[in-house]
């Protein structure tokens, strides 16, 4: 399986092209910056230079041809400001859209947030609200697509050692959930075609990931 990720040095994404390479898959990390090339290529993934906020869909087209499913795992990340919300976090997401349906790459999933019906809440930081409903825009553009998409609302992420045990589901309580059992979710998220056209939340829990995606 050839899978293309964006935003492909994330921490997720790193753990994902870890997995992806154990199993024989072919894992392609998107990079904005040319020094992470060798981070991924220790990983055994493939690394494809890729700005996501300055490329045409055209150039996008050319690197998700041919894969077997995108997962967008891109985010502005801490310390930026809302502007790079809006150009990372909803806008690369539409572009990769775009090109999955050009070059007729069906399947897509979406690590999005919980979380995303608080956004403006009183007191919630200016920043935060603009991550959160970029995030939520970008979902609602992912679903009106004819794509076999995937939405993954993970709650507040933490660098755990991964228990391999979730609680998943199209409503769970907020909650926290390391980046390992993150990756290993969507994973198995890639394997599950019943899983197309859902909008699942994750936390950790007491399920088994294998169980936790059937059970969906």
């Amino acid at each position: 399986m050839r899978v293309v990720i964006a935003g492909g040095h994330g921490k997720i994404a790193r753990l994902l092209e870890r997995l992806l390479a154990e199993r024989d898959d072919l894992p392609v990390g998107l990079v904005r910056n040319p020094d992470h090339c060798a981070d991924l290529r220790a990983l055994e993934a493939e690394p494809v230079v890729c700005d996501l906020e300055r490329a045409e869909v055209g150039e996008v087209v050319e690197h998700v041809s041919g894969a077997d499913a995108v997962v967008f795992a891109a985010g502005a990340g801490p310390g930026s400001g809302a502007a790079r919300k809006e150009t990372v976090d909803r806008a690369a997401s539409v572009l990769l859209a775009d090109a999955c349906e050009a070059a007729g790459v069906r399947r897509f999933i979406q690590i999005s947030s919980m979380g995303i019906d608080r956004a403006g809440a009183p007191g919630m930081d200016e920043v935060f609200t603009a991550y959160l409903r970029a995030k939520g825009a970008a979902e609602d553009d992912l679903r009106a697509r004819d794509l076999d998409w995937t939405i993954l609302r993970p709650g507040s992420l933490t660098d755990e050692p991964g228990t391999g045990r979730v609680q998943l589901a199209e409503r769970v309580p907020y909650g926290s959930v390391s980046r390992q059992d993150v990756a290993a979710v969507v994973l198995a998220l890639l394997d599950h075609p019943t899983t197309v056209r859902r909008t699942l939340e994750l936390i950790g829990g007491d399920t088994p990931i294998p169980d936790a995606v059937s059970a969906v």
